[in-house]
């Protein structure tokens, strides 16, 4: 039985099987129609299929015949990528076309170069960094506006030994680059981990399904570059990061810089707080949830003109939370003691903390909190937010407008 490695065979054969029928069609068409059947978008993606089978012998010059080699190049103005990632890639100057048609004809392999100053538009070498990333191209796409949009997929860091612009487009000589031997650091991995999980939900960062099993995995170099990818920082900061060898010292400098100043609560949330804890004193609860920091929210002075200019019932939402916290969180009371906040209330403090430093705030407002608890979607106190329209785009679109009001 045939299988995709047999695409160009089943065209030609299913071209003179219409030919046949007096149907006629060309070798391209053909060339899709087979994609088709076989489950793939296009020609370009099962082509790309094909060549990632195939086990010729005879390397062309983009593989590693020593320790180093002439690639096609394309530089990169305001973007970093990491090894093991798969991103798209934008491609319009005429010198990175010219690279990508050589790279397209042969192994599918590209240098990306980082460009120091993305005002450069036709760079050399003085204006690329040191080290760079050795690609696969896994899919090309040409846009209406003349450009190509090509998916990537990054192998390995590589040395840049030369860069210039040749009748063939870039080209790049680099040698790949050996990484320090991998150490088990188990306690720097939990405590990075922790704190990138809470900078991603901040920032609403999507995390890839083998972001899932990090916690089971000793690839600290993986767990790094996989953090280093995501995170928003200037090129030479993301730069920098690319350019470390020992995945230790990588994981350090993430560390670093996640581990930002804690922000103080300021009094105004300090308040609300405590009047979500009060909430749950009073019915005797266990536990602080998000329900009970949510309804003391309503009546923050930060939070809650946000609230309805997000279009938010403030009477509506109070009715719904206080039913829910009087009701299913009844099973929760306990005869003595003092609730305690729960995982999820805490870590949309450490989120709030997180927020107040990057937007500048001295001191974490009530409105940081809400902002930090979108990302908690199993809870019901998001649901309720989601109910009534109310979504982390409206808040934040609500915070925008409020701040250029002031301004004004």
């Amino acid at each position: 039985m045939r299988d995709f490695r047999d695409a160009k065979a089943m065209a030609q054969t299913l071209r003179d099987s219409l030919t046949t029928k007096a149907v006629t069609i060309s070798h391209s068409e053909s060339l899709e129609l087979v994609s088709k059947m076989l489950g793939v978008a296009d020609w370009n993606t099962l082509s790309a299929l094909l060549h990632a089978e195939r086990r010729e012998p005879a390397p062309p010059i983009v593989k590693f015949k020593s320790s180093t080699a002439v690639y096609p190049a394309v530089p990169l103005r305001d973007f970093v990528p990491f090894p093991g990632a798969t991103f798209p890639l934008f491609v319009g100057r005429e010198n990175t076309v010219l690279a990508l048609n050589h790279a397209f004809e042969n192994e599918r392999e590209m240098v990306c170069a980082i460009q120091r100053d993305s005002g450069v538009d036709e760079p050399r070498f003085a204006d690329i960094y040191e080290v760079g990333v050795l690609v696969q191209l896994v899919e090309l796409e040409r846009l209406q506006d003349g450009s190509i949009r090509v998916l990537t997929r990054a192998l390995r860091r590589v040395a840049m030994r030369s860069f210039a612009a040749l009748s063939g487009g870039y080209r790049s000589e680099a040698s790949e680059l050996q990484e320090s031997p991998p150490a088990d650091a188990p306690d720097l991995m939990r405590r990075t981990i922790l704190r990138f999980e809470d900078y991603a939900a901040a920032h609403g960062l999507l995390m890839p399904d083998i972001w899932l099993f990090f916690d089971q995995t000793r690839d600290i170099g993986r767990i790094a570059d996989t953090m280093a990818m995501r995170m928003r920082l200037p090129v030479r900061d993301k730069y920098e990061l690319l350019a470390i060898l020992d995945p230790v010292k990588r994981l350090e400098k993430i560390d670093r810089l996640l581990d930002v100043p804690a922000r103080p609560f300021g009094p105004a949330y300090d308040a609300t707080r405590r009047r979500a804890l009060v909430l749950a004193e009073q019915r005797r609860h266990q536990f602080a949830t998000l329900e009970h920091l949510l309804l003391a929210l309503t009546e923050d002075g930060d939070a809650a003109p946000v609230l309805q200019a997000s279009n938010a019932d403030l009477g509506l939402l109070r009715q719904n939370l206080t039913d829910y916290i009087d009701k299913e969180l009844a099973h929760t009371v306990i005869e003595t003691g003092t609730p305690v906040p729960t995982a999820a209330f805490l870590r949309v403090d450490r989120r709030a903390a997180l927020l107040a430093q990057e937007t500048g705030n001295p001191e974490v407002t009530g409105t940081n909190a809400l902002v930090a608890l979108f990302p908690e979607t199993r809870s019901p106190a998001a649901r309720m937010l989601a109910d009534q329209g109310v979504s982390r785009f409206r808040v934040d679109k609500a915070i925008a407008r409020s701040a250029g009001k002031e301004k004004g």
